[in-house]
């Protein structure tokens, strides 16, 4: 299975943020899962591939070819593909993948989220998405979420559609057994004026 595995760039983050990454690189090659990343040597893209690359697993990096400098890409990839756009390359990693991890991240990875669980909410996808919650850093965005149900903005059932765990070994049983009739989206109706 190709897993998709979102996050931060930024060499700058608590070293244990790095260790958690890594553990979630080893638990997908132990468990004979493909990495499917952005393709960067630091921050947390990097750990989870040298965590999956520590265990002889596959990693496959999709990157927009203008990132290709010295240092910044993962060197021991089994695979690079480049794209000529940061859009192409999401694009691919969603056609790509089978499901996908996002762990702690910034700007970017927020954006790549909240891209791929709008696409599952309006049904275009229907693969698991799973938060890896490493130090609780996404409490905060799953109380904005649950503001956003209270307040009415998005249905209750859209949390149905994210597993949330801090530990890997529970992410890759929630993905290997996932049944996406259990995880039903919100129908739309759309309506002609």
């Amino acid at each position: 299975m190709n897993i998709c595995v979102y996050g931060a760039s930024s060499n700058m983050i608590d070293k244990s943020f790095i260790t958690a990454g890594e553990a979630l690189g080893n638990a997908i090659a132990e468990n004979n899962h493909t990495v499917v990343f952005g393709g960067g040597a630091a921050g947390l893209m990097g750990a989870v591939a040298r965590g999956a690359h520590a265990e002889s697993g596959k990693t496959v990096g999709v990157c927009p070819s203008f990132f290709n400098v010295d240092g910044a890409l993962f060197s021991d990839c089994s695979e690079m593909i480049y794209t000529d756009t940061m859009r192409e390359r999401k694009q691919l990693l969603e056609e790509m993948s089978d499901a996908f991890i996002v762990t702690p991240g910034g700007i970017g990875t927020f954006d790549e989220f909240f891209e791929i669980y709008t696409l599952r909410h309006l049904g275009v996808h229907r693969k698991p998405i799973a938060i890896y919650n490493t130090n609780g850093y996404y409490d905060s965005l799953v109380d904005m979420l649950n503001n956003a149900i209270d307040k009415r903005f998005m249905p209750n059932a859209n949390m149905d559609l994210l597993f949330i765990s801090d530990n890997p070994k529970e992410i890759i049983n929630y993905i290997e057994n996932y049944n996406p009739d259990d995880h039903r989206a919100v129908e739309f109706k759309f309506i002609k004026r």
